[in-house]
């Protein structure tokens, strides 16, 4: 086994601390980090980044083991346990008794939420929305999320970039859930890659994917993105119309509208134009102006632990509750942006039923004139990707 170095060791200890601790965000706290000490050779910089999200995945499990210590090494340890792999002999870990990490672990598989490291609240809300397959649902979110390509079908065709791709000695792989992805078997630092660079692929997981299809968008019409972030769906929308038409994108945060202007002139996309939602007043300037209304709404974001494992010790009852209050009303106030024959479709990251169907069943119930035309649950499960809902309602 490669000799760890104590600095990592302190760096996955920091990182741990600031996420769990302090509330940060995982994908930032590692980032920073590995910006400040960009020396680091890849191998130790994936060293840090894997066993700072691995560690907070499997969080609860880790402290069982480590006997509720925050030291780093006893941290570590334990997630060599986890892992099946020996305790490396090195004089950081002479404390650590194995022996004992080993009679913890057996305690814990007879407890589904401790083995697999879920707030025990977690594990209720899916045994009540999917009773059948609750546990195959989390053991599957508790796997790393593959890096997923889409190909930018206004620069390069699926075939070209593969090829391309593989002449760079990148393996990857189609799969039939969506024509414009390519998923890799193993990761690189794609954002480095020339291809990527001239706008020939953005990165975006198959069920974010899944999203431009459903939308059942055509060349020429007006669509509005109303809650459009840094825009991945905008620019794969784009790609979908040709490029004809016109996207307006809709952010609350600013900053995100200006990653989307720089993604889409990467991506050669000229049909998109951004606006800040500073007040209600954007909204009621856009009222019945629109053929498609994508609401991709925020969420308590359940089905994508994946590349978020942070989120299971930050989301909570009440987080949940707060959120399904901001979706109602993101549904009340934004579906005036449609004209009558327009489809709204309703997006979220979730699995949980309360934001999902149950969601759109009572913004029906209250909107009559309002149909749905179809709705898509996308199991992690049963896919390897993220747990996506989608609904298409249409306005009869």
């Amino acid at each position: 086994m490669t000799k760890i170095h104590r600095n990592l060791v302190v760096a996955v200890g920091a990182i741990v601390r600031a996420v769990m601790q302090e509330g940060a965000y995982a994908d930032r706290e590692i980032g920073r980090i590995l910006k400040a000490n960009a020396q680091w050779g890849s191998r130790d910089r994936a060293f840090v980044a894997e066993s700072s999200y691995d560690i907070i995945r499997n969080y609860r499990l880790v402290r069982h083991l480590a006997g509720d210590s925050k030291d780093p090494s006893n941290l570590l340890a334990a997630l060599y346990a986890i892992r099946g792999q020996a305790i490396p002999v090195q004089e950081f870990f002479a404390q650590c008794d194995e022996v004992q990490m080993q009679i913890r672990l057996k305690e814990a598989a007879s407890h589904f939420a401790l083995l697999h490291s879920y707030p025990d609240e977690w594990v209720e809300w899916f045994r009540s929305d999917y009773p059948e397959t609750y546990q195959q649902e989390l053991i599957a979110l508790n796997k790393q999320a593959p890096l997923v390509l889409r190909v930018n079908t206004l620069k390069m065709d699926k075939k070209r970039l593969l090829e391309a791709l593989t002449q760079s000695g990148r393996h990857l792989e189609c799969t039939e859930l969506s024509p414009d992805a390519l998923v890799a078997q193993q990761k690189w630092n794609v954002f480095q890659d020339p291809l990527f660079r001239t706008g020939a692929f953005e990165v975006q997981d198959v069920s974010s994917q899944r999203v431009a299809g459903f939308a059942q968008v055509q060349p020429g019409q007006r669509v509005i993105d109303a809650c459009a972030g840094a825009g991945g769906k905008s620019l794969h929308l784009a790609a979908s119309m040709r490029n004809k038409g016109r996207i307006i994108a809709l952010d609350t945060e600013e900053w995100k509208l200006e990653e989307l202007r720089k993604r889409a002139r990467r991506a050669g996309v000229g049909c998109v134009e951004t606006r800040w939602i500073r007040n209600n007043k954007i909204i009621k300037r856009l009222e019945k102006s629109c053929d498609r209304l994508l609401l991709d709404v925020p969420c308590s974001g359940t089905g994508v632990l994946k590349r978020n494992p942070d989120a299971k010790w930050k989301v909570d009852e009440k987080y949940v509750q707060r959120v399904c209050e901001v979706q109602q009303g993101i549904l009340e106030t934004y579906h005036k942006m449609l004209r009558p024959g327009g489809k709204l479709i309703y997006v979220t990251c979730s699995m949980l039923r309360r934001e999902n169907v149950d969601q759109i069943a009572y913004f029906c119930a209250r909107h009559p004139h309002f149909h749905l035309e179809e709705e898509l649950s996308i199991s992690p499960a049963a896919t390897g990707f993220d747990g996506f809902y989608m609904a298409r309602l249409v306005w009869k």
